[in-house]
Order: C-alpha cells, then structure tokens, then sequence
C-alpha cells in the first residue's frame, strides 16, 4: 500500500447548511449518500464566499431557494480535517467546511439531484449520526439553541 502524504497548499474550502423547521417539533434534513447521511453541502467554487457556496449548494440539492428560507446570522460553525481525492488518493488535502443554519417555516418536499433520498429527522438532541462531522455541528446547534 502506498503510503500517504500530506500535499501542502490551499485549504480545500466548503460549506454546508443544516435545514431546520421553525414548527413543532422541530425538523431538519438529512441527505443519503449511497453510503452515510450528509447535509447539503459543497466546494467553494473560486472566490465564492462559504455563504454563497452554501446558498447554492442548498439550492443545487434540495429544490429548496434561499430566499424560502431565513438564515440565522449568529450562527455558524467550522470543521477541519484532512481528504484525499480519487485521482490521487495517496495525497492528503486539508480541508475546511463551514456550516450555516437556515429555518424553513415547514417540511417541504426536497427535489433530490445528487443523492438517493432525504429524510426529515425529529430534532431531539444528543444525535448520533456521524461522529466526526454531523454530531458535532448538531451538538453546536443544541448548545446554540439552548435545547
């Protein structure tokens, strides 16, 4: 096996947003990869603000325009952590995602383009979901929240 080395150079930059529901109980979206549950979320293109990227990308993903939506200006939350890429999967890329938080007034229906399904989750803190990247943001949201 080759071993794996760490490419230096920019950040790989991505943002994301976490979809929550303003009725009670609460909801937020959750999109099913073939293999794991993600956000919508995606690479900055060029000199694209992570705000912009995650506009975008929520709208690429779900159907779903940001102007449907209020983002919450005091909230937003930074993940780093390492990737590699299939062409060159012995090289490691360090990468930053930034997460937005958005409400909707209700559920609605999502227009899934690059994944097999979404579903609306029960907002019911502590979530176990994905360890190193979903439990976290999540967790950050509680605290936001206060719940």
């Amino acid at each position: 096996m080759a071993k794996r080395k760490r490419v230096a150079g920019e950040i790989v930059r991505a943002a994301g947003v976490v979809l929550m529901t303003e009725t009670d109980p609460r909801r937020f979206l959750l999109m099913r990869h073939r293999d794991r549950w993600d956000l919508p979320k995606g690479h900055c293109d060029g000199v694209e603000t992570y705000l912009e990227t995650a506009r975008r990308e929520m709208q690429e993903e779900t159907g779903i325009s940001p102007e449907d939506c209020r983002f919450e200006n005091s909230f937003c939350f930074d993940l780093a952590y390492e990737v590699s890429y299939g062409k060159k999967p012995q090289e490691i890329f360090p990468k930053n995602v930034r997460y937005f938080l958005a409400w909707l007034p209700d559920v609605v229906r999502i227009e899934e383009t690059e994944h097999e399904s979404s579903e609306w989750f029960e907002w019911s803190p502590p979530h176990t979901i994905q360890t190193q990247t979903i439990d976290p943001l999540l967790a950050a949201i509680a605290d936001h929240l206060g719940s």
